[in-house]
């Protein structure tokens, strides 16, 4: 953009841009942060993607608020972003879980959590 053409948004409004971004950069550093520190998958899947989805918004939001300020008219492109995050995170989530639990079980590797829809006498038994 050029200098000359460059919309100035008014004071309150950057504060509030700058601090969803921020606060969006903060919580995926937070959910990198749980990624490294969790010691099982099936702990680390979960801090990843419910704080991304959540830090997704927050920048998204700040996106519609700069871009609805600088053109003068309602930007919600960017909100086809975030509803694609929201919906595809969570089932990348589950397939994930549910690839790595079925490898867990037939490993037969401790602390699996149990099949639910297995008869109940089919279970194995852990020792």
């Amino acid at each position: 953009m050029n200098p000359e053409t460059a919309a100035t948004l008014p004071l309150w409004a950057e504060i509030v841009v700058a601090a969803l971004v921020l606060l969006g950069a903060c919580l995926a550093l937070l959910g990198s942060i749980g990624l490294l520190r969790l010691p099982t998958f099936f702990e680390r899947v979960h801090t990843p993607s419910i704080i991304a989805t959540l830090a997704c918004w927050c920048i998204v939001w700040g996106t519609v608020l700069y871009f609805s300020m600088e053109s003068g008219e309602l930007a919600l492109n960017a909100l086809l972003i975030a509803a694609f995050v929201a919906i595809t995170t969570p089932v990348n989530a589950i397939f994930l879980m549910r690839a790595a639990l079925f490898r867990a079980r037939q490993s037969d590797k401790k602390n699996v959590p149990p099949n639910l829809s297995a008869p109940p006498g089919s279970q194995c038994k852990s020792s």
